[in-house]
């Protein structure tokens, strides 16, 4: 046997016993495990991207990254600002995409902070990407991230609900309405009206704050399967913020996003001509910050987790802390994993604090649920993205999780 298929052999026979579904593989000829390696390349957890070095406000809309239309293989997704990125360049135009390319993207086509990048990217990789093959799709699920492991995970790109993304978004609808991913006239036209209402006429925090809560009473009224909990009670008001803190040019020193602007990216995932991105990198902590952002948004229609249990029948999920902070948790374990924890209210920073949360409870709860048991090279894989996950947080008070 060549040298090359030995190892092919090898790795096969591993996964075998790794995922059930690789089974059928053991059988395989030499040549047909070879055409499968190679067509199925395990990559595993690789590291971040660092930040950028040069993080001043530049034309990005440039020769080098036109605008091109979706051609009908392209995947496109419910994030609008990573379909602006694919349609540009930023990212493979296919949709299909590694997390290192997403974290070069935000950071390169909008200025994104290199710790909220990373975090934000891993969060959703490490429910809605394949770990063995070190890819993401923007949007539904598709072959082109390779083979994936066995259920209970999903490996459904972000289109996937539940895990990652979820109901009450901005311009798309909730999955329960049967389309959680395209662009929505009618919510669209809830923003504009709210931002004629409250933001003379442009997006801006103000208006901001009203669609967010707009959008949360739509879903409360109409969406019996309509959940608000961590980390969707989170991630909803950072996709409010985020339109009037990357999609405003940056060479204006506005929160003010004009609606037309907003509506290029929203529906076409297209940057306005001439389009420079923000001045200075945009991350959690500071003043202006995302921490603080999120904070001023919810400050105006207060909130506490929780779900529907029929139409317009909101119940309470105390558990879940939401947007409160100051939460710690001293765990205790057997075998690796958690039996119990404690939940410790301490006089801590909001910004780092509830990221703890958000960390703790996406990689004992969701990820865990996905991956119950993962062994060899899978479990590798998730070991690695999930120390890139917690070393994003910058935050050494944060217990680290042990999995599996």
């Amino acid at each position: 046997m060549h040298p090359r298929l030995f190892f092919s052999t090898v790795f096969l026979y591993s996964l075998a016993h790794a995922f059930p579904a690789y089974h059928s593989l053991v059988g395989m000829t030499d040549e047909q495990i070879d055409i499968f390696a190679r067509s199925n390349p395990y990559v595993g957890a690789l590291p971040p991207p660092g930040p950028l070095q040069n993080t001043s406000a530049k034309l990005v809309n440039d020769a080098e990254h036109p605008y091109m239309s979706p051609g009908p293989d392209d995947i496109r997704g419910p994030c609008p600002g990573l379909n602006t990125l694919a349609s540009h360049g930023y990212l493979p135009r296919s949709g299909v995409a590694s997390p290192q390319q997403i974290v070069d993207a935000v950071q390169e086509g909008f200025n994104m902070e290199n710790a909220l990048a990373v975090f934000i990217t891993w969060g959703a990789f490490l429910v809605d990407g394949n770990p063995l093959t070190n890819l993401l799709s923007i949007g539904q699920k598709t072959d082109e991230t390779g083979q994936s492991p066995s259920p209970p995970a999903i490996v459904g790109g972000l289109d996937t609900h539940g895990v990652f993304e979820g109901d009450a978004s901005t311009t798309r609808g909730d999955a329960y309405f049967g389309d959680n991913h395209s662009f929505n006239e009618t919510l669209f036209q809830q923003l504009v009206n709210a931002s004629n209402t409250y933001g003379g006429g442009k997006y801006n925090p103000q208006a901001a704050a009203e669609i967010r809560w707009i959008r949360i009473q739509d879903s409360i009224a109409r969406n019996p399967t309509f959940q608000f909990l961590t980390p969707r009670i989170d991630t909803a008001y950072v996709e409010t913020a985020f339109p009037y803190r990357f999609w405003v040019d940056g060479r204006l020193n506005t929160t003010d996003l004009d609606l037309d602007v907003a509506r290029g990216f929203y529906q076409y995932g297209r940057y306005p001509p001439d389009f420079y991105r923000r001045e200075g990198a945009f991350g959690i902590p500071g003043n202006p910050g995302l921490a603080r952002d999120i904070a001023i948004l919810a400050e105006a229609h207060p909130i506490s987790p929780g779900h529907n249990e029929g139409v317009g029948n909101y119940v309470l999920n105390p558990e879940d802390l939401g947007l409160r902070g100051n939460v710690r948790y001293s765990c205790f374990y057997f075998c690796g994993l958690v039996v119990a924890c404690i939940r410790l209210i301490c006089p801590l920073p909001f910004a780092l604090s509830k990221i703890c949360y958000i960390y703790t409870k996406h990689a004992n709860v969701t990820v865990r649920s996905l991956y119950p048991n993962p062994q060899g090279p899978l479990r590798d894989a998730l070991q690695g993205n999930l120390k890139t996950f917690y070393n994003a947080l910058g935050d050494p008070e944060c217990p680290q999780i042990p999995m599996w």
